[in-house]
């Protein structure tokens, strides 16, 4: 069967060796949903991961969004962020839905939101992300099982969601101007980080 590929569904495949998984890398603005076991990577700045999953069968995915700064709208700054940001949550949830996951098994972990962004801090773009996606969540009444958001760092996430494990690596040493670039270029790759710093276990 030949999959349809979708403009926002991620495609940047790889091996990791570290944990020995088949993977793939999302973009900001990318998506992917999988029924396999493997293994779903992205770095954060101020966008938002979603990691959502079937907590029986295993059937798993996550996005990652950015919602634009302020002044994308003159009355609404927040109006077309809004609307990118819906869009990337439903597309989620539909896709999983479609590969057989079932809404009432639906459970959600979320990262991210950082204040990283240069110039942005007024925005406050990183906090609006978080508490979007968090509404977002309880009025589709998915159960947010795990949360790391805010706070002033980059984050690398890792997800499994065959058996929802998700890693989080704090980047502290990461320059942010590097996060500001990725986030705003949709063309870019992300780049192999090995920069230092705590890592997490949402398992």
């Amino acid at each position: 069967m030949v999959a349809i590929v979708d403009e926002h569904l991620a495609t940047n495949f790889y091996f990791d060796k570290n944990f020995n998984s088949q993977a793939v890398k999302l973009l900001p603005g990318e998506y992917f949903v999988t029924n396999k076991d493997m293994l779903l990577v992205t770095v954060l700045g101020s966008c938002v991961a979603a990691c959502i999953r079937d907590c029986y069968s295993g059937i798993g995915g996550m996005n990652h969004f950015m919602l634009p700064s302020a002044g994308t709208d003159e009355g609404n700054p927040l109006t077309v962020s809004a609307r990118y940001g819906t869009y990337a949550m439903e597309i989620l949830i539909n896709q999983l839905l479609k590969l057989g996951a079932r809404r009432s098994n639906l459970e959600a972990k979320v990262f991210g939101g950082g204040n990283v962004l240069d110039g942005l801090t007024v925005a406050n773009v990183g906090q609006r992300n978080a508490d979007f996606v968090l509404k977002f969540l309880k009025t589709e009444n998915i159960r947010v099982v795990a949360q790391d958001l805010v706070d002033v760092f980059p984050r690398k996430v890792y997800f499994f969601p065959k058996n929802s494990k998700v890693m989080v690596k704090k980047l502290r040493t990461m320059h942010n101007n590097t996060i500001s670039q990725r986030e705003k270029d949709y063309n870019s790759r992300i780049q192999k980080i090995d920069s230092g710093g705590d890592v997490e276990l949402f398992s």
